[in-house]
């Protein structure tokens, strides 16, 4: 049995990497109330399987401390609706149409998306709609969560990415996610805080009334 087919510490010490990308012994030790020497335990099991890394930060003259992050393994123990052959489809739709073609296919993929987003999330406060735009997402097999920043103002972070391969081979589906939840929320502003295409742990985007 897999470490992500029963709820155990190695499994919150997963969840817990990917939404902070990155943590020491010491702080999942407090966090999930298990003791230091029980997790590293842990984290030496979840390394050995291949699911982290660590790097050591040197502070000072002492010991270096070790910071612990996901592995592309690791991260792949997550939800993520993708397979080969929608990657394999969009290469070949490259190799057979121009270029204007494609980000005109694209396009209105996304566009057909957000008009259905739009509709399900309703026509309730801006609140109500980003919290059901997270149920929606969810539903795909993102890990997202929304939190208010101010009353008008929202942020929406998704821990990993649902449609990773096909963003690493088109990057441009990213900017055409960011389209599409600005349709979705035609009276809100919509911009980008955070980019997994970048380098880190997450996607962020920040909400607000127009």
């Amino acid at each position: 049995m897999t470490t992500t087919q029963q709820p155990s510490t190695k499994q919150d010490i997963l969840h817990h990497l990917l939404k902070q990308g990155e943590s020491t012994a010491q702080d999942l030790a407090e966090r999930l109330q298990v003791s230091p020497q029980a997790i590293r335990r842990h984290l030496k099991d979840l390394e050995t399987e291949g699911l982290i890394l660590h790097k050591a930060i040197q502070a000072g003259m002492g010991r270096p401390n070790y910071v612990y992050e996901l592995s592309r393994a690791g991260r792949s123990q997550f939800p993520d609706r993708y397979d080969e052959f929608a990657v394999s489809l969009l290469g070949t739709l490259a190799e057979t149409v121009s270029k204007d073609q494609m980000k005109s296919i694209l396009q209105k993929q996304w566009q057909r998306k957000a008009i259905e987003y739009r509709d399900r999330i309703g026509t309730g406060s801006v609140a109500e709609r980003v919290a059901n735009l997270v149920e929606l997402r969810i539903s795909e097999g993102y890990m997202a969560e929304s939190h208010p920043v101010e009353s008008d103002k929202f942020v929406l972070t998704e821990y990993n990415c649902a449609i990773a391969q096909i963003a690493e081979s088109f990057p441009s589906v990213c900017g055409h996610e960011l389209e599409m939840f600005a349709i979705a929320l035609p009276d809100c502003k919509v911009e980008r805080t955070h980019w997994q295409v970048n380098g880190e742990h997450r996607c962020g985007y920040l909400i607000q009334t127009k």
